[in-house]
């Protein structure tokens, strides 16, 4: 039956694994917040009824709400990162101290915004609500910088340690298809972080990108994401 080919796909087992972690509900949710996003910026800009562009600003705030939920409790995950890479002396000096600032960014990050949610949420009022903000955005955009320099120092090391190596003896060969793939895999998570950190410089006022410029690219970062949360469930 068409009922059963559909039911015991195995795309759908695939997307049930898919569904059923966090990150993946988290990076479906952003694509389609950022992706509403733009969609309201556009909309506006080509002169729609404010009826017209309500869904989406409706999506953009209640799906940003929805992850925070969703984030909850994600901070000591980063923590827990950071401390790992801190006691790992066999790391590269530079990629270990970036992966440190960029967890520990993460982990301020996470933490601070947890308590922005209970505050816009009226669970708790904060008196420095807005101050907290300001602060969570700012360990966001470190934690990013953080993993910008990581990614761009792995390329140069990558490029270095590529011309270092015989192309014609077998085990160069497999090396250097290895270090392709890392690199192909740096390269993707360096788009996405030059992305992502246009938002947080944006709200600090270190740039001026405007919201259609921002939803593109959290959508292109939300897709980066999306593509690896799908592979993990593979």
């Amino acid at each position: 039956m068409v009922a059963d080919n559909l039911v015991y796909h195995p795309t759908v087992a695939h997307y049930l694994r898919f569904v059923a972690t966090t990150v993946g509900r988290d990076k479906a949710l952003r694509t389609l917040q950022f992706i509403a996003r733009f969609l309201s910026f556009y909309l506006l800009r080509k002169g729609y009824s404010a009826s017209s562009i309500a869904p989406f600003e409706a999506i953009k705030k209640q799906f940003s709400q929805a992850r925070k939920v969703m984030r909850l409790g994600k901070n000591v995950e980063h923590l827990k990162a950071a401390s790992l890479a801190m006691d790992d002396k066999s790391m590269d000096p530079v990629i270990r101290y970036c992966t440190v600032g960029r967890q520990l960014g993460y982990f301020t990050y996470l933490t601070l915004d947890s308590l922005c949610f209970l505050d816009s949420a009226g669970i708790y009022k904060f008196k420095s609500g807005k101050k907290m903000a300001s602060e969570a955005t700012r360990a966001w955009f470190l934690g990013i910088l953080f993993s910008i320099v990581g990614g761009t120092y792995t390329m140069y090391k990558a490029n270095e340690k590529e011309k270092r190596l015989t192309k014609t003896v077998a085990e160069g060969k497999v090396e250097s298809e290895k270090l392709i793939k890392e690199r192909q895999a740096t390269v993707t998570q360096l788009i996405a972080d030059v992305c992502d950190i246009t938002i947080p410089a944006t709200s600090l006022g270190y740039v001026n990108f405007d919201e259609g410029a921002l939803g593109l690219a959290g959508t292109v970062s939300s897709l980066i994401g999306l593509k690896a949360a799908w592979r993990k469930t593979a």
